[in-house]
C-alpha cells in the first residue's frame, strides 16, 4: 500500500476513534506523521468529504453514513434483516445481534439493543476476539481447520476474563459442541455478569453468518433455553432471506 494512502487511513481511523473533534496537533502525534502531512491528509480527506472540520477540530464527515449505506447494501443488510433482530429483541427483552465471517475476519453487522449500553458490550464493525464470544464459536465452527486456524493466529486468544477459552485444545472440543448442537453458548467469557447464545443462519448460498443474543447472566439461567428457540426461528426466518438474497460472501 502506497505509504500516503496508509497514512491517510491512519488519520481517517484517529479522527473515527476519538470521542469529538480531533486537532491537526492530537493526529500528527497520534499517528507519528509529521504536522505539514498531517494538513495535506486532512485536506484531501476534507475535500472528499470523509471529514469534517469544526472549529475545535476535525470529525467525522457526511460521506461516511453513505459508505455505511453502500456497505450494508452489499452485505445484503436490508430493513428486513434489521427488522428481525428488532423482533427478537422485544420477544427476549435482550440486544440481538447479527454476524458474519468473510475474508478471514469476524464483523458483528447489526444489532439491536435499547437506548442504554449494549449488554453484550459489543459494536459494529471488525470482532477480534471471536474465540470469546457465542456468534464468533458459531462462526468458528463452520471453517475448515485451517482457515479456522488462521484467523485464531492472526487475531490470537487473548483472556478477556478469568473464563475466557484461551486453549485452543479447549476450543476445538467447544467448536465440535457448536456443530453437534447448533447453538453456541458463552458465560462471563467477554464481560462479566454477561452471558450469550448464538445460532447459525442457514444459508444456500454458502455464507456464514450468526445471530445472537447478549443477556445478564441471571437472566440467562432462568431462560436460556427460551431465547435459543427464539434465535432458531429467527435464523430461520433469515436464512429464508438469504435464499432470495445472498446476504453476504465467503471467505477461505
Amino acid at each position: 500500500m502506497p505509504q500516503s494512502v496508509d497514512r491517510a487511513l491512519d488519520v481517517l481511523d484517529a479522527v473515527a476513534g476519538s470521542d469529538g473533534p480531533v486537532s491537526a496537533k492530537a493526529l500528527a502525534r497520534r499517528t507519528g506523521c509529521a504536522l505539514s502531512t498531517v494538513y495535506e491528509l486532512l485536506g484531501a480527506l476534507t475535500a472528499r468529504g470523509h471529514l469534517v472540520r469544526t472549529a475545535a477540530g476535525w470529525t467525522l464527515g457526511y460521506r461516511v453514513p453513505s459508505l455505511h449505506r453502500a456497505f450494508q447494501r452489499q452485505m445484503r443488510l436490508d430493513e428486513e434483516v434489521h427488522g428481525l433482530l428488532l423482533k427478537a429483541r422485544r420477544t427476549v427483552g435482550a440486544d440481538t445481534y447479527f454476524s458474519a465471517y468473510r475474508d478471514g475476519e469476524i464483523a458483528v453487522l447489526a444489532g439491536a439493543s435499547d437506548t442504554a449500553a449494549p449488554t453484550g458490550g459489543f459494536s459494529l464493525g471488525r470482532d477480534a476476539d471471536g474465540h470469546a464470544t457465542a456468534h464468533g464459536k458459531v462462526l468458528l465452527s463452520a471453517l475448515p481447520r485451517a482457515a479456522r486456524l488462521r484467523y485464531l493466529s492472526g487475531t490470537g486468544m487473548r483472556a478477556i476474563t478469568p473464563r475466557t477459552i484461551t486453549s485452543p485444545d479447549r476450543l476445538d472440543a467447544e467448536l465440535r459442541r457448536v456443530r453437534r448442537h447448533g447453538v453456541a453458548v458463552e458465560v462471563e467469557e467477554c464481560a462479566p455478569g454477561v452471558a450469550c447464545v448464538a445460532v447459525p443462519v442457514p444459508a444456500a448460498d454458502g455464507a456464514r453468518t450468526a445471530v445472537s443474543v447478549a443477556l445478564p447472566l441471571a437472566d440467562f439461567e432462568r431462560r436460556g433455553d427460551r431465547v435459543a428457540e427464539v434465535l432458531r426461528h429467527v435464523a430461520a426466518e433469515a436464512g429464508r432471506l438469504a435464499t432470495a438474497r445472498p446476504v453476504g460472501t465467503t471467505g477461505g
